[in-house]
């Protein structure tokens, strides 16, 4: 069925992102020149898996014609969950039909995605869904080398803070350890890392499918610090992605052990000062070669969710947001929305469902691809090529202040505990070599 629909609702889950205004302005332009009502339902699920109808608001072309400009939310947003219980379901259903509602745009990420593709089978035909994909993490299983709005405003404005912050570690001769946003993969680490120039960037795809100690961390970038200590520089910049807690054995972490979860299940990343442990961490191992870094945590994410889009995500969502209500009143529905080589495709829930988890399937940085492999070269950390290199292995011993052979014992099993290293890089290597023949 499609044309006229009663009424379309529009609501926010997950975390903010720069370009849900513009999702919300373009989709209730579209479905009122359609010839329906529009509403806002306030802060997600929270209070329609509850039976709660009572917080929504109208939305007419008037109020939302220029909130495309701003970042946040213009109706809200939440991370309750309405899957965890089928009631919750039931209740969002029958919230949804109180308010006359027929049509439902989503916004979210991988959970509200799941939420969305539970409701519209609870619905049942009673509510066509659909589903604009929305998170920083740029997590969502979009193909090719599409973005999820609001990527592009985050890394944008990540660059410009991690540019000051570099002149600052230069000018003060200090490190700093910057732990980005990223609950599983580490898109936006490596984004604003490769782009800015850091010194190095550490994501949890490195490690692949296994658990890691967490002094395999802290090596890593006293590693990093010696070698560039190797080279007369005192400062550094290390871009670390918050989902490399997600990789380390609980038991090897105490202190990531009570940290509270979310409604979806996921650590609450943000309440673990990772790199203000990781600091003092690093600076102790530093000591034991007689090393005295000054080291600063900074963490970065918060001051990008709800920044003002980029001209990129404004136009990006405004078409997602048009095509979702146009999809919809087209008689489409169970579909997250897309866009692809400038054209509109449905992404059906039930074809990108996971079998394994039977969720939205996330999407990881590819660390086999050449993208990858330029952004790892120009890191400043120890490789394997360092300890194939008789000359280069024993000046960073001597910074160590240790023997070639102590120095290959602390820190040579590294490169066996990360898929880039020990699976080689033929690539890398001849890289390496020509660099090696242009020096000489």
């Amino acid at each position: 069925m499609s044309g006229f629909a009663k009424r379309t609702a529009i609501l926010v889950g997950g975390g903010p992102a720069p370009g849900i205004n513009s999702v919300i302005g373009a989709a209730t332009i579209r479905a009122i020149l359609s010839g329906s009502d529009v509403i806002g339902i306030k802060d997600g699920f929270k209070w329609i898996m509850q039976g709660d109808i009572s917080h929504v608001m109208p939305l007419d072309i008037k109020s939302v014609s220029r909130i495309h400009f701003r970042g946040g939310s213009h109706i809200g947003i939440s991370r309750d969950n309405p899957t965890t219980d089928t009631k919750f379901l039931e209740n969002t259903v029958s919230s949804l039909l109180r308010l006359n509602v027929d049509q439902l745009i989503t916004i979210g990420g991988d959970d509200t995605a799941y939420s969305a593709y539970r409701v519209e089978q609870i619905a049942n035909g009673r509510v066509r869904v659909a589903h604009v994909p929305k998170t920083i993490d740029n997590d969502l299983d979009l193909p090719g080398n599409i973005s999820t709005f609001g990527f592009q405003t985050a890394r944008h404005l990540g660059v410009e803070i991690v540019k000051n912050i570099m002149t600052d570690a230069k000018t003060t001769s200090r490190w700093y350890f910057v732990v980005t946003m990223g609950r599983k993969a580490g898109h936006l680490a490596l984004g604003i890392g490769k782009a800015a120039g850091a010194t190095m960037t550490m994501i949890p795809e490195e490690f692949g499918e296994k658990r890691i100690k967490f002094d395999q961390i802290v090596d890593t970038l006293v590693g990093a610090i010696i070698k560039r200590l190797s080279y007369g520089r005192r400062d550094g910049v290390a871009i670390i992605a918050e989902g490399l807690l997600d990789k380390i054995d609980p038991k090897d972490f105490e202190e990531a052990v009570n940290v509270e979860r979310d409604a979806h299940d996921n650590l609450r990343f943000a309440e673990i000062t990772f790199g203000e442990i990781l600091k003092r961490r690093v600076q102790k191992r530093l000591e034991d070669f007689n090393i005295k870094e000054t080291i600063v945590a900074k963490n970065i994410g918060y001051e990008l969710r709800c920044a003002d889009p980029i001209p990129f995500d404004m136009e990006y969502c405004r078409d997602l947001g048009f095509m979702a209500s146009q999809f919809l009143f087209e008689g489409g529905s169970g579909a997250l929305v897309s866009m692809q080589n400038g054209h509109f495709v449905p992404m059906y829930f039930k074809k990108i469902l996971d079998k394994k988890t039977k969720r939205m399937k996330i999407r990881m940085v590819d660390i086999t691809s050449e993208s990858f492999k330029v952004a790892y070269r120009y890191m400043i950390r120890l490789k394997k090529e360092d300890f194939e290199d008789a000359h280069e292995l024993a000046k960073y011993a001597a910074t160590a202040g240790v023997p070639s052979d102590t120095f290959i014992k602390n820190f040579a099993y590294l490169m066996e505990s990360t898929q880039v290293e020990s699976k080689g890089d033929d690539g890398a290597a001849q890289m390496a070599e020509q660099l090696k023949t242009e020096k000489k």
